[in-house]
C-alpha cells in the first residue's frame, strides 16, 4: 500500500446507514490499494477541522454523510494550502450534489466510484469568508433544513422537508434588497432567492433550470419578489412545486459573481446548514476549484 485515504463520515447522517456499511466500504478502499484513517465526526464542524488540521501524506480525503458533511469537508478544503481529490459516499435524507453528480444512491456502488471513476473539476462557490459546493439561499423554507431534528429526517427523509416548510407559511418574510450583478442593479422586496451549482435542490429536482453544468464557471440564479396577497403567494408556491419558475414573480439567470444588500440581517443556508446572518453577501463562482470522484 503505497497512497493514503483520510475518509471523514457522519456516522448520524441519514437513517445512519453507515453503521451497516461502514466495513465492506472500508473493505473496497483496502482493496484498491489505500491505508485508510477513518474519522467519524462528533459534532457541527468537526469535518473542517479534521481536514484542515490533516497530517501530510494523504493522497484522497473521501467524506460519507448529507450534503452537509460534504460542505464540511469541501470548505476545510477551501481553506488547506494543498487541495486533494474528494470522493463521495451520499448517506444523508436528500444528496442534491450527489444526484447531480450522478453518485450512486447505494453506499457500496458509491464507495466503488471512489476508487474507479474518475476525477471531475466541480465549480465551488464562495460567500463572503465561507464556502459553498452546491447552494446559497435565503428566505421562505431555506431554515427547513437546519431546522428539523436529525431524527426526524431519519425516519420521513424529504416528506420531513415539505412537513416542517409548511409550517413557514404563516410567517413569510420578505426583504428590501440592492442585487448587483455584471452591469445590472436590482431593487426590490423578496421572499426567497437561491444561488445554485446543481440540478435540484432540497430533493426538488430541475427546479436549478435547464442546461445546468457543475464546471461552466457560472451560478443559476433565482430569486421571488414578495406577492401582493395570499393568491399570488399560492401560485409561487405552486409554480415552485411545479418547477415553473418563469412567472412575473420569478426572476432567473445565470452569473459567476453577485452581490446582494439588504438594510436588514438576512439569515442564510449554505449546503443546507445555516450561513450566518448577513447585510451583504458577496458570492462567486471558484470555477474548477476542487476535483470530486464521479462515474466513468
Amino acid at each position: 500500500m503505497d497512497r493514503r485515504m483520510l475518509f471523514v463520515y457522519n456516522p448520524k447522517a441519514g437513517k445512519a446507514q453507515i453503521k451497516s456499511n461502514l466495513i465492506d466500504i472500508i473493505d473496497i478502499f483496502v482493496k484498491a490499494g489505500y491505508e485508510v484513517t477513518a474519522y467519524p465526526t462528533q459534532g457541527p464542524g468537526d469535518a473542517v477541522r479534521a481536514v484542515r488540521e490533516r497530517g501530510k501524506g494523504y493522497d484522497i480525503v473521501v467524506c460519507s454523510g448529507g450534503d452537509g458533511t460534504l460542505d464540511e469537508v469541501v470548505t476545510g478544503m477551501m481553506k488547506s494550502e494543498e487541495k486533494l481529490p474528494i470522493g463521495y459516499v451520499p448517506a444523508g435524507s436528500t444528496n442534491d450534489f450527489a444526484n447531480s453528480l450522478g453518485i450512486p444512491r447505494s453506499m457500496i456502488k458509491a464507495a466503488d466510484v471512489v476508487v474507479n471513476g474518475q476525477s471531475f473539476a466541480c465549480d465551488i462557490g464562495a460567500f463572503n469568508d465561507d464556502t459553498f459546493i452546491y447552494v446559497a439561499a435565503f428566505g421562505i423554507f431555506t431554515d427547513v433544513s437546519y431546522e428539523t431534528r436529525q431524527d426526524i429526517k431519519n425516519m420521513l427523509g424529504h416528506t420531513a422537508y415539505l412537513l416542517e416548510g409548511v409550517k413557514r407559511l404563516s410567517s413569510i418574510k420578505s426583504y428590501r434588497m440592492k442585487i448587483s450583478y455584471e452591469d445590472v442593479c436590482l431593487e426590490n422586496e423578496y421572499i426567497y432567492g437561491m444561488i445554485t451549482n446543481s440540478n435540484s435542490v432540497g430533493g426538488f429536482k430541475g427546479i436549478t433550470g435547464k442546461n445546468v453544468e457543475l464546471n461552466d464557471g457560472l451560478f443559476e440564479v433565482t430569486l421571488v419578489k414578495k406577492p401582493a396577497n395570499l393568491l399570488e403567494m399560492n401560485k409561487i408556491i405552486t409554480a415552485l412545486v411545479d418547477k415553473r419558475v418563469h412567472s412575473d414573480a420569478f426572476r432567473s439567470f445565470k452569473t459567476s459573481r453577485i452581490t446582494i444588500e439588504s438594510d436588514q440581517d438576512v439569515a442564510w443556508t449554505l449546503d443546507g446548514e445555516f450561513g450566518g446572518n448577513h447585510r451583504k453577501a458577496m458570492i462567486e463562482n471558484k470555477n474548477g476549484a476542487l476535483e470530486i470522484r464521479v462515474p466513468e
